[in-house]
Formats: structure tokens, sequence, C-alpha cells
């Protein structure tokens, strides 16, 4: 097994209350998650001893968690505990990412009906040591055919774990052989990217896609607030693909890959073809921002 980081190969993982070695990790075939992806999750980061917007990742996965009516949701400090007792056997202060998953739990029988599950959910705390995805040096990207989803069919306010329209527009890339899809929604403007929300700049406006057909990320809030404090002009308008094109610069946020630019879209050069000043200063507000806001980890 050739992994990214030689040191997950012994890391312990947190599955419904139980601290676990990395081979042992799992969960029933008659879990909810393995039937249906019936699931939500959240993807946190630390910083040198602090956890990123950690309040709001818990809001945002239990608000998840009422709209498809899940049963049993474990309180924030039954999640925190399970959060700070995984980092703490593995000895992440740093330079880690969480994948937190709550999966509806484990049925009776097999079936996509919510009334197999009588068990109450499962909470999965996964974390690793894990860079940020994306160089800072930026990445190429394709628009991909696959649309986003409309909330019309399943809304994208929801963090649930049924991922296939991502993962289609993410085989469009690899095909491609660039970095990541940009994809659309039902109307033809931008949405988002498979796995990261956009920004352009142009004329010194920061300017993102509504959040209708895309999920209101927490480090897109991040760069919106950001923006706020420093004056910085930013706004969510409708943008077509031609404003990707034609833009100054654009990069994408998330918590997998932080800020990272974007410097060629369809074989179209953005900008100067390099990260952008905006880019690269904002890349450094947000790292700066994440850790003072972030939420300290008890003592080890």
């Amino acid at each position: 097994m050739n992994l990214p980081d030689p040191r997950n190969r012994d890391i312990l993982v947190h599955v419904n209350g139980k601290l676990v070695p990395r081979a042992e990790a799992r969960v029933s075939v008659f879990d909810s998650s393995v039937q249906g992806g019936d699931a939500v999750w959240e993807g946190l980061r630390v910083y040198r001893g602090r956890i990123a917007a950690l309040d709001a990742h818990l809001q945002r996965l239990q608000n998840s968690a009422k709209a498809l009516a899940f049963a049993s949701v474990p309180s924030s400090k039954e999640i925190c505990d399970a959060i700070f007792s995984t980092l703490d056997a593995n000895g992440m202060r740093d330079e880690t990412h969480i994948r937190l998953t709550l999966t509806r739990g484990e049925k009776i029988t097999s079936g996509m009906n919510p009334r197999f599950n009588q068990s109450g959910c499962c909470l999965i705390v996964l974390a690793e040591w894990k860079p940020p995805v994306y160089s800072d040096a930026g990445i190429r990207v394709i628009t991909a055919s696959t649309r986003r989803n409309t909330p019309q069919c399943l809304d994208s306010k929801i963090h649930h774990n049924n991922l296939l329209n991502n993962i289609l527009a993410a085989i469009e890339a690899n095909v491609a052989g660039v970095d990541s899809a940009i994809m659309l929604d039902i109307d033809g403007f931008v949405a988002e990217t498979n796995d990261t929300n956009l920004f352009i700049v142009r004329d010194g406006q920061v300017l993102t896609p509504y959040a209708d057909a895309c999920l209101p990320g927490l480090t897109r809030r991040m760069v919106l607030d950001i923006c706020a404090d420093e004056g910085i002009t930013a706004a969510e308008c409708r943008l077509s693909i031609t404003e990707i094109y034609c833009a100054d610069e654009v990069f994408t946020s998330g918590t997998m890959g932080e800020l990272t630019p974007i410097l060629e879209a369809d074989g179209r050069v953005i900008g100067n073809g390099k990260s952008g000043a905006m880019t690269r200063r904002l890349q450094k507000l947000h790292r700066e921002y994440a850790y003072e806001h972030g939420t300290a980890l008890p003592p080890s």
C-alpha cells in the first residue's frame, strides 16, 4: 500500500464510539452509508493546535442530519469528544485533515427505507496527516458536461454523502488530464468545481456564484468575511463560463484545498497564467484567519 503519507499507515480511527486501527476501521454491510449513500459529512482542518470553524462545521453536520430526518443525532459535545480523542490518540495537532461522517446507522434488513434504521446514527472520525490537496502554484480545469444538482432535485445545502454527481465530473477531469472540473447549474451558470467553491477577481472585485446549486462552503464564507474586514469589494452573483475565461484571476476555496489559483480553464489562460496578487493576498489572510478564529485543542 503506497500511501501519500506513510504516517497514516498506523492511524487510529473513531468508529461508533471505539478507536480502532486503520485496518479494522469499518461499518456493517447493513449501514445506511453502504446501502444508499445515506450519510452526511464534514471536512475539517487542524492549524497548529486549532480546528478551523469547528462550531460552524458541527452546526452544518447537525443541520444536514436534521434535514434528512436522522434519529438520535449526537450532540456537539459528543462529536467534539470523539474528534479530540482521535486527534490525541494519533498525536495530531497540525497538518491534519479530518473527515467527519455521520451515517443514519445500521439497518435491520437491506433496503433504502429509513424505517429499517432502528439503532441510531453511526459517527466516524477519520483524521489523516494531509496537506492541502492542491498546490499554491495553481491548477488547470475543464468545464464538465455533468451539471450540478438543482435544489429541485437534491439540495446542495444538505452536505450529504451521495457524491456521484461530483464524481462523474471528476472522471471528466481525469480523462481530460486536468486537476478539477467546473460544474454548471441547470441554467448554464457556474456553480462550483467538483470539490470546491469558486471565485473570480475582476477589476479589483471578488465575485462568487450564488449558493443555489452549490454548497455554501465555510472556507467560502471565510473569504467573504475577510474581504469585508479588509475593505475588499466582494459579492455573490451569477457568473457565466465566459466570465471565468476573461477574469483577471480565478481561485477555488475549500477545506481540502484551502485557496488555489486556477491558471487555465478549457484551454483558456486565466490572466497572465500565474497566481494573481489578490489570490496570494487572500491565501495569506485565510491561513491567518483560520488559525486565529479556530477552536483550540485540549492540552495533550
